[in-house]
């Protein structure tokens, strides 16, 4: 008796016959370089629809079993099998259907770039420059170590005593009250941005970000299925009423911030659109997330105060690092927010890494802690300003009216824009990169 799918299977119809034609490939039925029925022929035979045909044959092309010649019809693939037996996975297509979207090409090649032998000026990563480390003070802490600490699992919120020195930290620093329960140890603030798409939303939910936006978070937007509305930031920051706008007609679940010393525009929040930003989101219940890894680099201006810092109402999940203002390679960052929520990304996040690891979180709570964190502070500032003013003499000199760009008056980020319609940005970079320089390129 022929074989036929059975209409009754829950199994979808078109995968019956992939995995029929597929059992045939493996039994020699179909030998490397044969030709399959055509989807014609096999639908009459099987009584189905034609494109229940052409699903299954598409299943089977996605694995690499078989592949379409024009002209000639659907042929077993010899590629995929090894010393005409073994079968080699179809790696290409596991690469292209990852769940995870990959970063714009753009920000690969940079990648690529920087992470070459090359002897590049890098423009194009936030992070402090080597002679900006506090490496005595580092290596003076790393020193005491290891004298009665145990490399076992840490705690997965992380370890007590850093969330202790970062809880102490917070208060006289960003004008933050908190605990340490209420604060979860990440690696790095990329991760906990993670945590919070993954533990917190569900694909489809609308969320707000800034236009533009740091750009290495936007594929974790997009692999999650979230439907993300931008906002543009202008010199003072977004406009509050945006906000308004977006949630009625798409109601918003979380709104994404890094509203002081913005990257990557340099650009801060002023207070009273801070304020309406608090009373938008608190009217309509929509939670924010701050990202706040600048707000320590003032040149000593006033501190701006954090949204957090404003919040009555337990609308604001906290997210700081210390890559920005200590080294990037220790990746210490941290979440701060109600105790449920801390509780469910901790959750999450032991079943990513089963908690940070414990000597850069050793180390952080010691410099937290340490008396010459302040000096280390206030003297980052000092240089971080003499390196701005050494980049816009520098940009005045060799490009001039060419661009434009609002000198920061804070933080790490120099945003400009291309007054030339004649300079095409794109051949601008490469040649960037040929004479030793790379930046970063605004994506659209």
């Amino acid at each position: 008796m022929a074989w036929r799918p059975n209409k009754l299977n829950k199994l979808p119809l078109y995968k019956q016959i992939a995995n029929y034609l597929e059992s045939r490939i493996i039994n020699g039925e179909f030998p490397p370089d044969s030709r399959l029925p055509s989807e014609r022929e096999l639908a009459h035979q099987l009584n189905v629809n034609r494109s229940t045909v052409n699903a299954a044959f598409e299943e089977l092309r996605s694995t690499g079993l078989v592949k379409r010649i024009v002209g000639y019809g659907t042929v077993v693939n010899k590629k995929v099998w090894k010393n005409g037996h073994g079968r080699v996975p179809n790696w290409d297509q596991y690469v292209k259907e990852g769940f995870d979207q990959p970063n714009n090409p753009l920000n690969q090649q940079i990648y690529r770039y920087i992470g070459s032998d090359d002897r590049l000026i890098n423009f194009a990563i936030g992070e402090l420059s080597a002679d900006l480390w506090p490496a005595k003070l580092i290596q003076s802490i790393s020193d005491t170590l290891f004298k009665n600490d145990f490399l076992g699992y840490e705690n997965v919120q992380g370890n007590l005593q850093l969330r202790e020195a970062i809880s102490d930290h917070l208060k006289p620093y960003r004008q933050i009250e908190s605990t340490p329960s209420s604060i979860l140890i990440t690696s790095g603030a990329q991760q906990a941005i993670h945590l919070i798409i993954r533990g917190l939303l569900h694909p489809g939910d609308s969320v707000a970000i800034e236009d533009p936006s740091y750009a290495y978070s936007l594929p974790i937007f997009h692999s999650k299925g979230l439907n993300t509305h931008f906002i543009p930031v202008h010199k003072n920051g977004i406009d509050p009423e945006q906000i308004i706008a977006i949630h009625k007609k798409h109601r918003l679940k979380m709104l994404f911030l890094n509203p002081t010393y913005h990257n990557p525009t340099g650009v801060s929040l002023d207070i009273e659109r801070r304020r309406k930003v608090m009373e938008i989101c608190t009217n309509y219940g929509i939670a924010i997330v701050e990202d706040d890894p600048y707000c320590l680099l003032g040149y000593q201006q006033p501190p701006i105060p954090t949204l957090k810092s404003m919040d009555q109402e337990g609308l604001v999940l906290y997210v700081s690092s210390l890559s920005k203002i200590v080294a990037s390679g220790l990746r210490i960052g941290w979440i701060l927010g109600p105790q449920n929520v801390i509780n469910r990304l901790t959750d999450v996040k032991q079943q990513m890494d089963f908690g940070p690891p414990n000597l850069p979180q050793w180390i952080a709570a010691n410099l937290l802690r340490s008396e010459h964190f302040n000096e280390h502070i206030e003297n980052l500032k000092i240089e971080l300003k003499k390196k701005r003013d050494l980049t816009i003499e520098s940009l005045q000199k060799e490009l001039n009216d060419n661009i434009y760009f609002l000198i920061p008056k804070r933080g790490i980020h120099l945003w400009c824009k291309i007054q030339n319609e004649q300079i095409d940005e794109k051949v601008l970079f490469q040649q960037a990169v040929k004479n030793g320089m790379v930046f970063t390129l605004e994506i659209h």
